[in-house]
């Protein structure tokens, strides 16, 4: 298996990731890609599928570009980063543009390949999983974590993921996300 692609791309995320912390968790932040590229792994062997996977937040995190991407990687992997990256509402705070970019965000991946699906999908389900890990620890006060703090407005961004990404049904990952959604806004939790 020509690894080579992947390979490259972990090395630029390192690289581009370097010195920043996951949102106060005290652990380095590149954890978290590579969190996603393994997510993925489980989907998919496609070499260009897992390096978007790994790279998905270098243009919304750091100062690389997508062309950047494209330049080292390609059109497509830029794409799949590209179809992975909030878009931006100028002269709007995040928090006066979070539903308008979760909306977007559904309705993009609602209508996208299961390709982008994947990326996406290997991102929202390591964030599940930081959600839930924290919100066992401490209950609802894991809303007060985010800029916008209301579990309902959580709720409605995840299971409408969770409907946008039901292209990948019958994979673990998507099993995996649908059920941590379902006990992170069930009474049982």
């Amino acid at each position: 298996m020509d690894t080579s692609i992947l390979d490259k791309a972990i090395v630029f995320a390192v690289k581009a990731h370097q010195g920043a912390e996951r949102k106060g968790k005290g652990f380095p932040y590149i954890v978290h890609p590579m969190e996603a590229v393994a997510i993925a792994a489980t989907m998919t062997n496609d070499q260009e599928l897992l390096a978007a996977a790994v790279l998905h937040d270098t243009v919304e995190d750091t100062e690389i570009t997508l062309k950047d991407i494209e330049r080292e990687f390609g059109k497509r992997v830029a794409g799949l980063v590209e179809s992975e990256s909030d878009i931006v509402f100028e002269g709007k705070s995040r928090e006066e543009s979070w539903r308008l970019r979760k909306e977007e965000a559904i309705e993009r991946l609602s209508a996208a390949t299961n390709e982008v699906k994947v990326v996406a999908l290997a991102d929202k389900l390591s964030n599940a999983r930081a959600i839930y890990r924290d919100y066992r620890a401490i209950g609802d006060k894991v809303w007060d974590l985010f800029c916008v703090k209301d579990a309902a407005a959580h709720e409605w961004h995840l299971r409408g993921l969770v409907r946008a990404l039901a292209g990948l049904k019958g994979t673990l990952a998507y099993a995996e996300f649908s059920e941590l959604v379902e006990k992170l806004f069930s009474k049982a939790g």
